[in-house]
């Protein structure tokens, strides 16, 4: 999955400071108590499972990942990535690493930018977990999505790079690189909501919101007409994204835990949410100047994605942006309440659910359609 985050160029001086930024998920640390793994053990895994592994074995963990732990796996025939679940009391059906490791596995076999899978292991006997083994891309990685890193001039080409692979992902049939069974097909919205309601719900620990409660209940009401099926990413932004490391090109895209078989307007909306989400929460273009910048806007953005979708247009623009910032509100919901329970693996993972209450408003704003 991984690049060496470490290595990316730092942000531009003056930036707002994202809970998502370089500074706090970037760079390697010495794994805590509950997130060491048996360096042996896994070796002898690797041995008899991974091609070409040769050990000894140094591992290191990515500070980032707050959801399943990421490591560095520096051995004699080079550098893996390794994926695994967090110890403890884990949400029904999170974290699925067997999954992530499918989806990536499937989706080479078409081209699309993915990182290779050298092995999957169920046996939790090894380092405690379920866990996969991939290979290390090195490249870019932007955690701002001004993309300060790169000229002005070359800005759009890396927008439209993101807006490409997406439409690529979306044109993808699940059927003919097997995964017909990676999701449950149609119903999407219904489902989704009914999810990350349930989510909400049954964790009050991490507490309540008005915003939250009443989008519980209007979102199943505006459900559009219609239904569509595609892979779905489910959190594709541009810091889960590795560019080429002169080009703009993306040569893989990272953490498909949220991966499935959904709708393509959905996960899109997702995407471009970015246009409405403050820097300070992930990586967000709210309040930058666009033009200033060189960034396309919007509804630029969104013809981009409707021309290599062969769409003319999105209705109900406004509901699927709503969608998604409850969703999103929902996922950080679920963060709160790991963290109170000692189980999320990155220490940003308070502040992380702290964000909860202004995505829900966001999302509220999104569905009456306000600015």
């Amino acid at each position: 999955m991984v690049a060496c985050k470490e290595d990316q160029a730092r942000l531009a001086e003056g930036k707002p400071v994202s809970a998502l930024d370089e500074a706090a998920n970037s760079g390697l640390t010495e794994p805590s108590e509950g997130y060491r793994l048996d360096e042996h053990a896994l070796s002898r895994w690797m041995t008899a499972n991974v091609d070409g592994f040769r050990g000894p074995l140094n591992v290191s963990k990515f500070k980032g990942g707050q959801s399943n732990p990421t490591y560095r796996l520096q051995s004699a025939d080079g550098v893996y990535v390794l994926r695994r679940k967090p110890p403890g009391v884990l949400v029904s059906g999170a974290h699925a690493v067997d999954r992530e490791a499918r989806v990536q596995s499937a989706l080479s076999q078409v081209g699309f930018p993915v990182a290779r899978i050298d092995g999957y292991c169920a046996d939790k006997s090894v380092i405690g977990s379920e866990f996969y083994v991939m290979q290390l891309v090195e490249g870019r990685i932007f955690w701002d999505a001004t993309f300060p890193e790169v000229s002005r001039e070359e800005r759009p080409s890396y927008f439209y790079a993101m807006c490409d692979v997406i439409a690529q992902l979306h044109s993808v049939d699940p059927d003919s690189i097997g995964l017909s069974d990676y999701g449950k097909p149609g119903s999407y919205f219904a489902r989704q909501i009914g999810r990350w309601s349930r989510q909400y719900q049954e964790d009050p620990e991490a507490g309540r919101d008005a915003n939250m409660d009443r989008l519980l209940k209007a979102l199943p009401e505006r459900i559009p007409q219609g239904d569509e099926v595609a892979i779905v990413h489910g959190d594709f932004r541009c810091d889960n994204l590795i560019f080429h490391p002169r080009e703009p090109r993306i040569i893989a895209v990272l953490d498909w835990e949220l991966s499935t078989i959904g709708h393509p307007l959905a996960d899109f909306a997702y995407h471009a949410m970015m246009y409405r989400m403050p820097p300070h929460i992930v990586a967000g273009l709210g309040g930058a100047d666009l033009a200033v910048l060189n960034i396309p806007n919007e509804a630029e953005y969104m013809k981009r994605y409707c021309r290599a979708t062969g769409r003319e247009t999105i209705p109900d623009w406004h509901f699927y942006v709503a969608f998604n910032f409850f969703r999103l509100a929902a996922i950080m919901h679920g963060i709160a309440g790991r963290a109170l329970r000692g189980t999320a693996s990155s220490t940003q993972a308070i502040e992380r659910g702290k964000t909860f209450p202004e995505l829900a408003a966001l999302a509220v704003r999104a569905l009456e359609n306000l600015p």
